[in-house]
């Protein structure tokens, strides 16, 4: 199954560190990040994971549920989250799903179809570093895939779910680098005359499919 953005994320029930978990009844109203690991005691991962943790407040603030996953099973993500907590600082303060039969790997095209669960490395799992941005409506709105040596940066993530909940609020896009309180974009299915309305204070015409305005409030 491939996932694109605009599709419903796909639905599953999974043992977790905080219990089973429903995926779109846990969502609920929220918005949510699923981030997923190829296996559990990995060096990237570790660093990573601690870092969501110390960014948890800022997704809240957001509205914005987080959720890791590994293919490994919930009693080891325990034992991991203390190395965690002290390699990095900060202790997983979200759910982490045990995905050991790769059901959600799969549901969510990370890893072959015909990949199969039991013992593996983390090179067999090498797809899994991937992150989903999904909205109230369960519908994806972003993705990213990493590869095995290269750690997420998850400020770009928190950049990303700016952008998006912007859009989702005022219909407006976001210009290269944006960061939150810079100039937005009117995207060009707005008209000019639906514009004037909508920012009265005016916006500036740099061509006319490219139209900037002050970021709503």
């Amino acid at each position: 199954m491939s996932i694109r953005i605009g599709d419903e994320a796909p639905d599953f029930t999974a043992a977790s560190t905080e219990g089973p978990l429903h995926f779109h009844e846990w969502i609920g109203d929220s918005w949510a990040i699923l981030f997923s690991h190829p296996k559990d005691f990995t060096p990237v991962c570790t660093t990573e994971l601690g870092y969501m943790a110390k960014l948890k407040p800022e997704f809240d603030k957001r509205n914005t549920k987080i959720l890791g996953l590994s293919v490994d099973p919930v009693s080891n993500h325990k034992a991991w989250a203390a190395d965690i907590q002290e390699t990095q600082g900060h202790a997983v303060n979200y759910p982490m799903i045990g995905d050991e039969d790769l059901k959600v790997a799969k549901l969510y095209d990370m890893l072959h179809p015909n990949a199969s669960g039991g013992q593996r490395t983390a090179a067999d799992n090498a797809t899994v570093r991937s992150v989903f941005i999904i909205g109230p409506d369960k519908k994806v709105k972003a993705m990213l895939v990493y590869p095995m040596s290269a750690g997420r940066n998850f400020d770009e993530v928190l950049r990303l779910l700016d952008s998006l909940q912007l859009n989702a609020k005022h219909t407006v896009a976001t210009p290269v680098n944006w960061r939150p309180g810079e100039d937005v974009i009117i995207p060009t299915s707005v008209s000019d005359e639906e514009a004037q309305r909508k920012y009265p204070d005016g916006f500036k015409t740099l061509k006319p499919y490219l139209r900037v305005v002050a970021q709503p409030k």
